[in-house]
C-alpha cells in the first residue's frame, strides 16, 4: 500500500458518501471502480447522519483499501458519543484495518454533546488511546460559528497541537482566501499539510445549498459563470469543470500540499478532471520527486 502524504509532491485524493440505509453497496463500489483507476493517494469516505449510514462508512473504507490497495480515509464525528461508544466505533475502524481517520465534531442538533464537544476532544481521546493518523478540518473563510477568523485560526491551531496529521480544507471557490487563510495558519505555527477541498460547480442549486452548509463566498467568476450558463444543464457542468481545472491548476503553481477533490459521487466529473491536469500534476511531482 503507497504511503500517503509524502511532502515531497502534491497529493490528489477524492471524497466519496456512502449511500444511506442498508441499501445495496454496489453502487458505490462503481464509483470506486472508477475512481480508483484514476490513481487516487487516497479515497475518503464521509460519515452518515447514524445506524447503518455510519457502518457503511466503516466496510467501504475497509474494502477501498483490502480490494484497491489504496489509503482510505474515514470520516468519524462525536457530538453525541460517550467515550463508551466512541471506543467501540474506534475499536471497529481498527479491526477493519483502517489507519486513516478525520475527526470532526459533526453537526450540532438537539442532543445533548455528551462526551465530547469539539473535535479536538476526540482528537486527544484518539491519539491517547490509538494509533491512527488522524486528520482535521479547516475552514478558509472561517467556520459558520466562529466570531472572527482570528477566533477560528486559534481554535485550529489548539486542534493541530492535540495531534493532527494533515489538514483538509472546506471547499472555496476563491483561491485567493485560501492563500491568505495558508500564510494566516503558518505564521501561528499551523504546521500539517493543508489540503485544499475542490468541489466542481455542476449547477446553479448546489452551489446555493453548499454555500449556506459552510459560508463559501461565492467570487464574480462563478456568478458570472451560473448567470450565462445556469439554464443549461451540459454547459454548467462543463463550465464548472473548467472552473475547477483552473482553481487546480493556479494551486499547484503556488505549492499546495495536495488537492482534495469532493467528487459528490460523479467519477465522470473527476476524470474529466484528472485528464486537465495529469501533466501538471505529473510536472509538479517530478521535478520535487
Amino acid at each position: 500500500m503507497k504511503n500517503f502524504f509524502k511532502l515531497d509532491k502534491p497529493t490528489f485524493s477524492f471524497e466519496i458518501f456512502p449511500p444511506k440505509g442498508a441499501g445495496d453497496l454496489s453502487q458505490i463500489f462503481g464509483t470506486v471502480d472508477a475512481l480508483a483507476s484514476l490513481d487516487p493517494d487516497l479515497i475518503s469516505v464521509t460519515y452518515g447522519a447514524g445506524g447503518t449510514s455510519r457502518e457503511n462508512t466503516a466496510e467501504i473504507a475497509s474494502r477501498i483499501q483490502r480490494d484497491y490497495a489504496i489509503p482510505a480515509l474515514a470520516h468519524l464525528t462525536c457530538v453525541g458519543s460517550t467515550r463508551e461508544e466512541m471506543r467501540a466505533t474506534l475499536d471497529k475502524l481498527k479491526e477493519k484495518g483502517i489507519q486513516n481517520i478525520l475527526a470532526m465534531r459533526g453537526d450540532l442538533g438537539s442532543d445533548e454533546t455528551k462526551d465530547f464537544k469539539y473535535a479536538s476532544e476526540l482528537i486527544k481521546f484518539i491519539n491517547e488511546n490509538y494509533s491512527f493518523r488522524i486528520f482535521a478540518a479547516c475552514y478558509p473563510e472561517k467556520h459558520l460559528e466562529a466570531y472572527s477568523m482570528e477566533e477560528d485560526l486559534e481554535h485550529l491551531r489548539a486542534k493541530c497541537e492535540c495531534g493532527v496529521s494533515v489538514l483538509i480544507s472546506q471547499l472555496f471557490f476563491d483561491n485567493a482566501s485560501f492563500y491568505s487563510f495558508r500564510e494566516r495558519a503558518r505564521k501561528l505555527g499551523v504546521a500539517a499539510p493543508i489540503e485544499a477541498g475542490i468541489m466542481p460547480i455542476t449547477s446553479p442549486t448546489q452551489i446555493g445549498r453548499m454555500v449556506s452548509m459552510c459560508g463559501a463566498s461565492v467570487p464574480d467568476g462563478v456568478q458570472k459563470i451560473i448567470r450565462a450558463y445556469g439554464h443549461n444543464s451540459m454547459a454548467m457542468r462543463e463550465a464548472g469543470i473548467a472552473y475547477a481545472t483552473n482553481q487546480i491548476i493556479d494551486l499547484l503553481a503556488e505549492g499546495v500540499d495536495g488537492i482534495h477533490l469532493y467528487t459528490m459521487n460523479q467519477p465522470d466529473i473527476a476524470k474529466r478532471i484528472c485528464e486537465n491536469i495529469r501533466g501538471v500534476l505529473y510536472s509538479l511531482r517530478v521535478k520535487r520527486g
